[in-house]
C-alpha cells in the first residue's frame, strides 16, 4: 500500500486519538491515545515520530489538541486516571508543545471555565515556574515558528502582560501569589533577560536572531504602568552586562531600537540610570521619539524627577561628541524657558526650580569654546531671566533668580566681574550652587590627621569642665551671665508721651532717639488719654521714621508702637493709616508696613484681654535686649517662689481653675473702619503706585489683609456686608497672572464662606454662587500653583457646608410649620 503524506498521516492519527478519548471507556485505550499525542512532542533520538511529523503536529494540531482536552475536562475517563497519569499525560501536553499556543489556551480556559478552574490555575503555575515564558520569548528571537498574523501577536502580547489582571478577575481573593504583580512582573523581567542572554550566545555562535517580540513585550508592559517592577530587575543586570561585553551592548541597542514609538517614552524614563549611555547608545540620534523624550520632555515638560536624573540625562548628552550638539540645543531651549516671563508667572514653582537646575547643569558641562559661542545668548538669558524672577512677588522665585544669575555670571566671567546678591541660604540655594562646582571628597589622610586633634581637644575640654560640673549640682538657680554687661548710660528715657514725641521729631542724639523709641509702646498703652491727643501725629512720625542710627531691633520697635497706637485710639489712627495707604509719596515698603500693622492690631483687638499687659515685657520680647538681672530686686524672690511652688503637692476636689470669663470682642464694633476704607481708590493709579498694574506684591498683600479682616469679623453684625463687598472686589482679579494675588483671592473667598452667615450666602449672593462654584472647580483642577488648588478645594468644601447647613435649617422650619 502506498504510504500517506506526513500531513495526512498526522491528521488521521490525531483524529483517531480524539475519537478514542470521546467514545472509549477503557482506561488502557485512553492512556494509549494520550501517549500517542505525546509522541508528536517528544524530541531526541528515541522519538517514535519524524521531525516532519512533529513539525506538522505543532503547526496544525497542537492548539486543537489542547482545546479538545479543555472541552472534555469533565469527561469520565479523566477521573479514571491516577494523579500521576493526569500529571504526566494530561498536564504534560500543556508544558511540552509551542509555549505561545499553550499560554493562549490556558488563558482562555481560566477566563471561561466554570468548573475545574483550580486545575487550569495549577497548570499555569507550572507553566511559569518551568521557564516556559523564556522559551516563548526565545522562540520568537529565533523565528523558528510559522509567521503569525499581527492580530495573533497582539493577542499574545496582551495575554502575557495582562496575566495578573485575568487571574485576579477570576480568582478574586483566592488569587495565587505567583500571579500578583509584585511577583509576576519581576519574573517576566528575568525571563526576558534569559532570552537576551541566549540571543547573545547565539550571535557569538553565528546565528541570526530577532529582538522585535521581546522589545514589544518590554514596551507593552512598561506602557501599562509596570515599568518600575520590570526595569528594577532589568536595568541593573543590563548595566553590568554591557560594562565589558560589546555583544551585550549591541543587543541592548537593538532591543531599544525595536521598541514601538508609542511605547518608547515609558521604557526610556524607566531606564534612566548611570549606565544610560551603554544601554541605549546613540538612540537619541536615530530615534525622533527618543530624542524628544530625552532632550525635551524629561527636562522641560516633566519635573517629578530628582536632581540625579538631570545629571544622568545631561551627562549622557555631553559624554559623546556626536551627542554634544544636542546638549547645546538643550541649553538654548532651557535658557529660553527659564527667561520667559510668562513661564515665571504661570508654571508651578517646582517646575521652575527643576528648569533652573537643568540650566545650571547644562552650563557646567559646556567647554570653554562652546561657552564663547553661546556667550551672547546666555547673557541675554541671564539679564532677561533675572528681571522676570526679581519682579515676582514670591520670595523663592526671586531667590532662585539671584542664585542662577550669580552662577551664570561666574561661569561666563564677564569682564572679571561677578554678580553678588544678598539672600538667605537654605537647602534649595545650596543645592543650586553645588550644581556648578564638582563634588570634593576629603582624603583619608586629612581625616586621620584631624580626628585625633579633635578628640584631644574634646578630651581637654572634658578634663577642664569635669571638676566644675559637680559643683552646685543640686542648686537650680542659674548663674548670672555678665558677658553682655554694658556701661550705664547717663541719658534717661522720657517719662511722658509728649516728651517722647518731641524727641522723635527734633532730636539728633542717637541715644535719646533710641531710648524714646524703646519706651514709646509702654507710654502709649499706659497713658490712654494722653495718647488720644497725639495719636495721629505720633503715628505719622513713626510711619515716616527711618533707621538713621542703626538701632537694634528698630523694625519690631516701630511696628509695636504703631500697633499700640491703633489699639489705644482705634478709629482715629485707623482712618489715618487707611487714607495714607492710597496717598502719594509713600514707598511700597511703607504701604506694606501699613497693612502689616493694621493686621496685627486687628488680631490683638480680636483676642480677649487676659490680665494686664506689661509693655516692658513686650519690648524685651520684640528686641534683642537682655536686661541685667540685678535691675529687679524682687527677681530672686520670684525664682525662689517658683521653686517652692514646683516642689509643693496639693490635693483638691472639683475644678482646679475657675471658668473663663466672657470678654467683649473689641474688633467687631470697629471692623468696618479697618475694612471699607481699604476698598476705596484701588483702581486709581497714582504717580508712584499702580495697584492693578505692576505692583503685584502690594495687591496680593492687600487682598490677603482684607481676607483676614473678614475672617476676624465672624459673628459680627457687619460680616454680611463685608463679605458681599469683598467678593465684588476680588472677582475682578480672580484670573490675575501673579500666583500670590490668586492665593490672596482664594484666601479671601475662604474667609467669606467661613465668616459670613449661611443664610446671607443664599440671600445676598444667590446670583453669584453658581458662577463662583464653577470658577473654584476650574481653579482646583487647572491652576498651576499647588497652594491655589488647595485653597480652591477648601473654598468648595466650606461653600458646600454652608449651603447644606442652610438647606437643612429651612427643611426643619418647614417641617415644624
Amino acid at each position: 500500500m502506498e504510504s500517506l503524506a506526513p500531513n495526512t498521516e498526522v491528521r488521521l492519527a490525531v483524529g483517531q486519538c480524539f475519537r478514542t478519548l470521546a467514545t472509549s471507556t477503557d482506561t488502557k485505550d485512553i492512556v494509549a491515545a494520550l501517549q500517542t499525542l505525546h509522541f508528536y512532542l517528544d524530541e531526541g533520538p528515541e522519538s517514535r515520530t519524524t521531525s516532519v511529523q512533529r513539525a506538522e503536529f505543532r503547526r496544525a494540531h497542537f492548539t486543537r489538541t489542547l482545546q479538545f482536552l479543555v472541552s472534555n475536562i469533565q469527561a469520565d475517563w479523566l477521573a479514571g486516571l491516577t494523579i500521576a497519569q493526569q500529571t504526566e499525560l494530561w498536564d504534560g501536553l500543556f508544558l511540552k508543545g509551542p509555549p505561545e499556543q499553550a499560554l493562549l489556551v490556558l488563558m482562555e480556559g481560566i477566563g471561561e471555565a466554570s468548573t475545574h478552574l483550580d486545575h487550569f490555575v495549577s497548570i499555569t503555575e507550572k507553566f511559569l515556574l518551568s521557564g516556559r515564558l523564556a522559551d516563548l520569548l526565545w522562540s520568537y528571537c529565533l523565528e523558528t515558528g510559522p509567521s503569525d498574523s499581527p492580530q495573533l501577536r497582539e493577542t499574545l502580547l496582551g495575554r502575557i502582560v495582562a496575566l495578573p489582571d485575568v487571574t485576579a478577575n477570576r480568582l478574586h481573593l483566592k488569587n495565587k501569589p505567583l500571579f500578583l504583580p509584585q511577583q509576576y512582573y519581576p519574573r517576566l523581567a528575568t525571563e526576558m533577560l534569559t532570552a537576551l542572554e541566549r540571543t547573545c550566545q547565539a550571535l557569538k555562535d553565528g546565528t541570526d536572531c530577532s529582538l522585535t517580540f521581546v522589545a514589544q513585550t518590554l514596551g507593552k508592559v512598561c506602557i501599562q504602568g509596570h515599568s518600575g517592577l520590570v526595569l528594577a530587575v532589568m536595568a541593573p543586570r543590563l548595566s553590568v552586562c554591557t560594562l565589558s561585553d560589546m555583544v551585550w551592548q549591541r543587543v541592548c541597542w537593538k532591543l531599544l531600537q525595536n521598541v514601538p514609538q508609542r511605547w518608547m517614552e515609558s521604557v526610556l524614563t524607566g531606564l534612566v540610570s548611570d549606565a544610560l549611555g551603554r544601554i541605549i547608545g546613540n538612540l537619541v540620534l536615530t530615534n525622533k521619539k527618543a530624542q524628544f523624550v530625552i532632550t525635551h520632555k524629561l527636562l522641560l515638560l516633566q519635573y517629578k524627577y530628582e536632581t540625579q536624573v538631570l545629571r544622568i540625562v545631561l551627562g549622557y548628552l555631553a559624554a559623546d561628541t556626536e551627542r554634544r550638539p544636542l546638549l547645546i540645543q538643550v541649553l538654548q531651549s532651557v535658557s529660553q524657558t527659564w527667561a520667559n516671563p510668562s513661564a515665571v508667572k504661570h508654571t508651578p514653582l517646582e517646575q521652575q526650580l527643576y528648569v533652573s537646575k537643568a540650566l545650571l547643569l547644562s552650563v557646567s558641562l559646556l567647554k570653554d569654546s562652546e561657552l564663547q559661542e553661546l556667550r551672547s545668548e546666555l547673557l541675554q538669558c541671564m539679564l532677561g531671566g533675572m528681571q522676570s524672577h526679581l519682579d515676582s512677588s514670591v520670595v523663592r522665585i526671586r531667590r532662585m533668580g539671584m542664585v542662577v544669575g550669580e552662577c551664570l555670571s561666574s561661569r561666563m566671567d564677564l569682564n572679571k566681574t561677578k554678580l553678588k546678591f544678598e539672600y538667605d541660604q537654605d537647602e534649595e540655594t545650596q543645592e543650586l550652587l553645588s550644581l556648578m562646582t564638582p563634588m570634593t571628597v576629603d582624603s583619608p589622610q586629612e581625616t586621620s590627621e584631624t580626628t585625633p586633634s579633635i578628640q584631644n581637644a574634646s578630651s581637654q575640654n572634658k578634663s577642664r569642665t569635669a571638676p566644675d560640673s559637680d559643683l552646685d549640682s543640686d542648686d537650680e538657680l542659674t548663674p548670672y551671665d555678665m558677658s553682655g554687661d554694658q556701661e550705664i548710660s547717663k541719658a534717661s528715657p522720657p517719662r511722658y508721651l509728649r516728651d517722647c514725641l518731641e524727641t522723635l521729631i527734633s532730636s539728633e542724639d542717637p541715644l535719646r532717639v533710641e531710648l524714646s523709641l524703646r519706651v514709646a509702646e509702654g507710654l502709649v498703652r499706659k497713658n490712654v488719654f494722653a495718647t488720644r491727643e497725639v495719636s495721629v501725629q505720633l503715628t505719622k512720625v513713626i510711619l515716616h521714621m527711618e533707621d538713621k542710627y542703626s538701632i537694634k531691633g528698630f523694625p519690631s520697635l516701630r511696628q509695636a508702637t504703631m500697633v499700640a497706637l491703633i489699639v489705644t485710639d482705634c478709629i482715629s489712627v485707623t482712618q489715618f493709616l487707611t487714607t495714607e495707604f492710597y496717598s502719594l509719596n509713600y514707598s511700597l515698603r511703607q504701604r506694606l508696613d501699613i497693612l502689616e500693622v493694621l493686621t496685627l492690631a486687628a488680631q490683638e483687638l480680636y483676642k480677649p484681654i487676659i490680665g494686664k499687659r506689661n509693655p516692658s515685657v513686650g519690648i524685651a520680647a520684640g528686641t534683642d535686649l537682655t536686661p541685667y538681672p540685678g535691675d529687679n530686686p524682687v527677681e530672686w524672690r520670684e525664682v525662689v517662689e517658683k521653686r517652692i511652688q514646683s516642689k509643693t503637692k496639693r490635693l483638691r476636689k472639683g475644678a482646679t481653675q475657675p471658668p473663663a470669663q466672657a470678654t467683649p470682642n473689641r474688633y467687631a464694633p470697629v471692623a468696618g473702619h479697618f475694612f471699607f476704607p481699604l476698598l476705596s481708590n484701588y483702581d486709581k493709579p497714582q504717580v508712584t503706585f499702580d495697584l492693578l498694574g505692576g505692583d503685584h506684591l502690594v495687591l496680593g498683600r492687600l487682598i490677603h489683609t482684607l481676607g483676614l479682616f473678614m475672617h476676624l469679623a465672624v459673628n459680627a453684625p457687619i460680616a454680611a456686608q463685608m463679605g458681599c463687598a469683598l467678593l465684588d472686589f476680588v472677582w475682578a482679579v480672580r484670573y490675575h497672572v501673579d500666583q500670590m494675588v490668586r492665593r490672596g483671592v482664594l484666601f479671601a473667598v475662604c474667609s467669606v464662606f467661613l465668616s459670613m452667615p449661611s443664610e446671607n450666602l443664599l440671600v445676598d449672593l444667590s446670583d453669584q454662587l453658581f458662577e463662583t462654584r464653577t470658577w473654584l472647580a476650574d481653579v482646583a483642577e487647572e491652576d498651576p500653583d499647588a497652594d491655589c488648588r488647595n485653597l480652591a478645594i477648601q473654598s468648595l468644601v466650606l461653600l458646600d457646608k454652608s449651603l447644606k447647613k442652610q438647606l437643612q435649617g429651612q427643611q426643619a422650619l418647614s417641617m415644624e410649620s
